[in-house]
């Protein structure tokens, strides 16, 4: 009797359709064998899946058995093909008749006394049965709450492969997982810390306000404990909170590569990550045999923090320069490629020299110009025209620490963002994600026209500092950034000299 299922691979963070037919012959040895590209770990599933019927109270078939996994031209990876192998093989022995098997998307891990464990991709699954109109999906109930975040599709979720059964059979009336996305929302919105904590540094402050209003990637330079760090965590709690689309594409990339936190359905608040200095080029950008998205797709809508960021070889530095620009990654192989996106903000910290004190006046700095030179040289020149905003965070004044008034504070540096927020949406068009950071030469001429004080200024700028054609759009897109966050429609000498302030380091870089 032949057996037909509704399955999914994954592909990148894609849910890809895969058909799981199963057909157990009437005479043949006892032998059971996958086909369809499967990998060694889904190969290896039968001894899994056997344990898991015995132990549920199903026979596995007393004879030959073919498993194929459609389209053969996918490689199948992952435990998620137990579930719907070892309903295939009950269906296909007579032991049930399914009455809406082909209605369902169906995935989930099996233990061997034939519970049901979570899988990765169950949100890219559901996506997938609301585009193909399918009646639902059925998961692990851990991964419930994730699907059931596509409000379209009815999402399932059971414990056992015995309730799977029943529910597919019209024998356990199961209702559909429902989860309150605004009370999520709603609970996301509040952090523990404030930018009213950090003392001083409201120059920096400005500068960090401008590069979440027009999503501008930001490098600070200074000495250690200047506040560098702190100020970084502090970064997104003035950013504008998520939408559900932002939202839904953030959390099908950590739910593919099975980083969703525990009981966390859905990524409502913008990722922050901040992997540390010695992480390799795959696990920076991605790759692997099979590619996994890396921490530029993990801060996807958020932040991504490099400390140190001299200290991170520099050949991993330069593969940033692809996802900086263009806001994907794209990950070549021999049988196929494979995009992730990796629209984030890049926050960058860094020392001015090796032993970090060359402008701290309280400490002396040992290093030479040659050794300040090397250091600096860490960092090429086109990964630094990348970053719109090169900042100075000086050394603390004991008068600012110990001042008893609060500087800046995240609610009203905010309220501010999302002014300059609403005036780029207006600018761009409702529906649009664009921000000022990622215009394009085209929407650069049509709405950075400038006065000829402001064009003098830029020229003697771009002249005495010797900057690139990439530094002038830079400058460009922040100034109108400066521009938007006062509500001026027309850009200014004094928005241009501001904006052109923070290239100042290039003369160094």
């Amino acid at each position: 009797m032949l057996a037909r299922l509704q399955s999914i691979a994954l592909v990148g963070i894609e849910a890809v359709p895969c058909e799981v037919e199963v057909d157990a012959a009437s005479r043949g040895f006892e032998k059971a064998s996958i086909v369809g590209l499967p990998d060694p770990g889904v190969k290896e599933s039968l001894e899994r899946i056997r344990s898991a019927l015995q132990n549920s109270g199903y026979m596995w078939p007393q004879y030959k058995t073919v498993i194929n996994l459609a389209p053969a031209d996918i490689k199948k990876e992952g435990p998620a093909f137990d579930l719907p192998i070892a309903l295939g093989l009950i269906f296909a022995g007579d032991q049930g008749a399914p009455a809406r098997v082909g209605n369902y998307l169906i995935a989930g891990e099996l233990a061997l006394d034939g519970r049901v464990r979570p899988i990765k991709g169950a949100l890219s699954m559901a996506m997938l049965a609301r585009d193909r109109k399918a009646a639902g999906v059925i998961v692990p109930r851990e991964n419930a709450a994730e699907a059931a975040v596509v409000s379209e599709v009815d999402v399932i979720g059971i414990g056992t492969l015995a309730e799977a059964v029943g529910f597919l059979t019209e024998q356990v009336p199961l209702e559909p997982t429902v989860i309150d996305l605004e009370a999520l929302f709603r609970e996301a919105a509040t952090y523990d810390v404030d930018f009213a904590e950090v003392r001083g540094q409201e120059a920096v402050k400005r500068a960090l306000t401008i590069a979440a209003a027009g999503g501008h990637n930001v490098l600070m330079i200074g000495p250690p404990g200047s506040g560098k760090t702190m100020l970084s965590k502090r970064l997104p709690t003035i950013l504008p909170p998520l939408t559900l689309p932002e939202s839904l594409e953030t959390t099908r990339i950590y739910s593919a590569a099975g980083k969703l936190p525990p009981g966390q359905p859905l990524m409502a608040r913008r990722p922050v990550r901040s992997p540390h200095h010695s992480a390799s080029g795959p696990a920076l950008v991605g790759g692997g045999t099979i590619p996994q998205a890396g921490e530029v797709s993990l801060a996807h809508h958020g932040l991504l923090f490099l400390d140190e960021f001299p200290e991170f070889p520099r050949a991993i530095l330069e593969t940033l320069r692809q996802p900086l620009e263009d806001g994907v990654v794209t990950i070549a192989r021999a049988h196929s490629s494979i995009v992730f996106p990796a629209q984030f903000m890049l926050v960058a910290a860094m020392n001015p020299c090796p032993c970090g004190y060359y402008t701290d006046p309280r400490k002396p700095c040992k290093c030479t110009p040659p050794q300040i030179d090397r250091y600096l040289a860490r960092i090429s020149g086109p990964l630094i025209d990348r970053i719109d905003i090169h900042v100075e965070v000086p050394a603390v004044a004991y008068r600012e620490l110990r001042s008893p008034r609060d500087g800046s504070d995240s609610a009203t540096l905010r309220e501010a963002i999302l002014r300059a927020r609403h005036i780029q949406r207006e600018r761009f068009g409702e529906q649009s994600t664009m921000l000022n950071g990622r215009m394009g030469s085209r929407l650069l001429r049509k709405h950075c026209g400038l006065d000829d004080a402001s064009e003098r200024i830029l020229q003697q700028a771009l002249t005495e500092l010797g900057l690139s054609a990439r530094a002038h759009d830079k400058i460009l897109r922040v100034a109108r950034t400066i521009a938007d966050l006062e509500g001026q429609a027309d850009l200014r000498p004094e928005h241009v000299s501001e904006a052109i302030m923070y290239r100042r380091l290039d003369r160094q870089l």
